[in-house]
């Protein structure tokens, strides 16, 4: 498959060229042949935390272009056919550095851990849901309403990603809405001429 530490080596500083942050880069195989492989991107302006259609497009650009560049000097980071996937981690997003776990922290999580740990009630679990209580260093700690505090390192974190809930809605800002209500009324005048 593909060197995950090498992609996003070449990928970042594409994404720091466009003034975004890189959030993810993972390889999603194809199941049983439906299909390519696909290679995601997930990175975020760090004013909106968030990606519009025409940044996802930009950076897209510019990643298949330095791909394109190392493949002709011989480098191949991907090998066969792939599909290039690149998006906004969106509002239940997955949580992968440090300072995502410091910033969401009082929003409620979902973690999964590549060894079991074990919460205030005594007994060893791989999945932690609950509310981010924050970081300190590297010890990530979760209240969990079953099981009470959690506390782990960051390396033990097989994927972490944010619980879609009304205090998570809340607390994202909206991107720009600028010519919202044109598109309203341009429905509206499409929904008259054909009731007309």
């Amino acid at each position: 498959m593909a060197d995950i530490a090498r992609l996003t080596e070449v990928i970042e500083p594409e994404a720091k060229a466009l003034g975004f942050d890189l959030v993810r880069v993972k390889m999603i195989g194809a199941e049983a042949g439906e299909g390519e492989p696909a290679l995601q991107i997930m990175a975020e302006d760090p004013a909106t935390g968030q990606l519009v259609i025409e940044q996802c497009a930009a950076l897209s650009r510019r990643i298949s272009d330095r791909m394109d560049e190392l493949e002709e000097a011989g480098e191949v980071l991907v090998e066969g056919a792939y599909r290039l996937e690149v998006s906004s981690p969106g509002i239940d997003r997955p949580l992968t550095r440090p300072k995502d776990f410091a910033k969401w922290a009082g929003h409620e999580v979902r973690i999964a851990l590549a060894e079991a740990v074990t919460g205030d009630d005594g007994k060893p679990r791989k999945t932690v849901k609950g509310d981010l209580a924050g970081i300190d260093g590297d010890v990530v700690t979760v209240d969990d309403a079953k099981v009470g505090r959690v506390q782990f390192p960051l390396e033990l974190i097989h994927s972490a990603k944010l619980v879609l809930t009304d205090r998570l809605i809340a607390a994202t800002r909206p991107l720009d809405t600028s010519g919202a209500d044109e598109v309203d009324e341009g429905a509206d005048e499409f929904l008259e001429e054909e009731e007309g």
